[in-house]
């Protein structure tokens, strides 16, 4: 009799161990994150691909802050339309948001003016900065010999939320920034964030409202999108991988199915063990 239970004792804990390690193998395999949705750019013609990049500029927007600078051969006919302290202060009330700014600073106005010395209102929404260049050039031309004008942001913001190590807005200071240099000033992505679906929201001038963009940072090609530079006031939201999704959202109706699941398998284990015993 007592050989009888050994026997069926032996006989229930070989299973049991088997139904463990099962079970441990494929809470392992399922909890893996696919080595190849980490790596960026992974295919073989990375070189070539970037070797294509194009930079087309920084568009200007309303609400940019540039600092703009006129200089020729002679200095006191320049004078006047370089923007000093002492000049905006007798300009207040003219000059509107410029009157509180440092010198040579002008701000964007919502209709896409500037408020320049001299040639009064200039509109600049939507040109880069060698645009607005060749238009200053073009009027300072009539009051001045081989004026040079410089131009430079003061202001580029992006915003980067979602799986990232840093999410907010930041501030770059060069105006030429590409998609994964924006990723670094966040700290970059994290191990659980999905590369292949990284999401570009950008204002569109044409349909005066913000379209959303699908990016894939896993192809190289993403080097010759339109979209791989960005612009004044982008958003990049990191959307987490499908495994992170699962986990976070407690209101899944799957989540309730797999718990229950894994209560009824807990319970058969307890009873075999119970059993074995």
């Amino acid at each position: 009799m007592n050989k009888t239970v050994i026997d069926y004792n032996d006989l229930c804990r070989f299973p049991m161990k088997k139904l463990l390690f099962f079970l441990l193998i494929i809470s392992l395999v399922t909890s893996c994150k696919p080595k190849q949705n980490m790596i960026y750019m992974s295919n073989n013609n990375f070189q070539q691909e970037v070797s294509q990049a194009r930079y087309e500029g920084l568009r200007i927007q309303e609400g940019d802050m540039l600092e703009i600078i006129v200089t020729a051969l002679d200095d006191l006919a320049v004078k006047p339309f370089n923007r000093t302290t002492m000049q905006k202060t007798g300009e207040e009330g003219n000059a509107g948001g410029n009157a509180r700014l440092g010198d040579n600073q002008y701000q964007v106005t919502s209709d896409g003016y500037i408020s320049f010395p001299v040639l009064g209102n200039v509109y600049c929404k939507g040109m880069t900065k060698q645009q607005l260049k060749t238009e200053l050039d073009s009027r300072l031309k009539q009051y001045l010999t081989d004026p040079v004008v410089t131009v430079r942001h003061l202001n580029f913001n992006i915003s980067i939320l979602g799986d990232v190590g840093s999410p907010g807005q930041k501030t770059s200071s060069t105006e030429r920034l590409n998609i994964f240099q924006a990723l670094a000033l966040a700290g970059d992505m994290r191990d659980s964030a999905n590369r292949t679906n990284v999401k570009l929201i950008r204002y569109s001038e044409e349909s005066g409202k913000d379209i959303t963009y699908n990016l894939d940072l896993s192809e190289a090609s993403i080097v010759n999108s339109p979209y791989y530079y960005l612009q004044q006031n982008d958003i990049l939201y990191v959307e987490p991988d499908k495994n992170k999704q699962i986990a976070a959202n407690t209101t899944n109706p799957n989540r309730g199915l797999f718990l229950q699941l894994m209560g009824v398998v807990l319970g058969l284990v307890t009873f075999v063990i119970a059993l074995a015993r």
